[in-house]
């Protein structure tokens, strides 16, 4: 039973360390939208917690099968991780400081820059392949589904405490929001690089 746990235990430890840079995206989501629904709150942690199971299987089906691929695509994820929360965070911070905030009542994620925010802070975790290389399928993919959920409650608190915090800062979220999508781009850049 102790290697039951033991395995829960790293996957719960794995998912969370994983989940931090689409905790802080979640958190710039309800920045900028802070009268977000529930059924958008749900959506988005959802979004960030189906790339955040679906990218180690992936990595964990390259270890089995195309291992040459994978190792030379791994030196990139820094860079597109980067240049895809730059593009995003730019967008944000150029419509904040241009007030396109007030002309529309608040700025909301839309579906692509859900999708490519996804993409980029889960992009990473296609490493952790390797690191349950040594698991079976099924080990694998509940290794996965654990990440998943952890990282789907971890982006319903970074939601919820952006909107609160959105709230009050009313005009200025979209602008803050870039800001800390454009610093964790930067943070996996250099992570990654050195």
């Amino acid at each position: 039973m102790s290697g039951i746990l033991l395995f829960v235990f790293n996957s719960i430890l794995l998912g969370a360390g994983l989940a931090m840079d689409a905790f802080s995206v979640s958190l710039a989501n309800g920045l900028n939208e802070s009268g977000m629904t529930r059924k958008k709150t749900f959506g988005i942690a959802g979004v960030f917690s189906f790339f955040q199971w679906l990218m180690p299987m992936i990595g964990w089906i390259c270890v089995h099968t195309i291992i040459r691929f994978f190792s030379a695509f791994e030196k990139w994820i820094p860079w597109i991780a980067l240049i895809l929360l730059l593009l995003i965070g730019g967008k944000m911070v150029w419509e904040g400081i241009r007030g396109k905030e007030e002309d529309t009542g608040q700025i909301g994620v839309s579906t692509m820059a859900l999708l490519v925010q996804g993409i980029a802070t889960s992009i990473d975790a296609l490493s952790v392949g390797f690191a349950i290389a040594e698991y079976d399928f099924f080990m694998a993919f509940a290794s996965a589904i654990i990440i998943g959920i952890v990282t789907f409650v971890i982006c319903l608190a970074g939601l919820v405490i952006g909107k609160k915090a959105g709230t009050k800062l009313a005009g200025k979220a979209s602008i803050l929001g870039g800001i800390i999508l454009i610093g964790i781009g930067i943070e996996i850049f250099i992570s990654g690089v050195f």
